[in-house]
């Protein structure tokens, strides 16, 4: 699963726009005051977590783009 594939199953499972940033992917404007997210690192680890009070905090790092996925989608459905 890459990050638009996780955008379809998100949509598909109904969880709403503003409870989650998929960097590249899906950004939602104006910034929700709290959501989860995916991003890529710039030493290309993707990371996973949550923002919350105007502060990223990361949750775990994963190797590669399918394992963050898969872990923001369990985190959300």
């Amino acid at each position: 699963m890459d990050r638009r594939d996780l955008r379809a199953a998100l949509g598909a499972a109904g969880v709403a726009d503003g409870c989650y940033r998929i960097e590249g992917v899906h950004e939602p404007a104006p910034t929700p005051p709290d959501f989860l997210f995916l991003r890529q690192t710039p030493d290309g680890v993707w990371e996973t977590g949550a923002y919350e009070r105007g502060r990223y905090g990361v949750i775990a790092r994963h190797p590669d783009e399918a394992a963050a996925c898969a872990h923001l989608l369990r985190l959300l459905v």
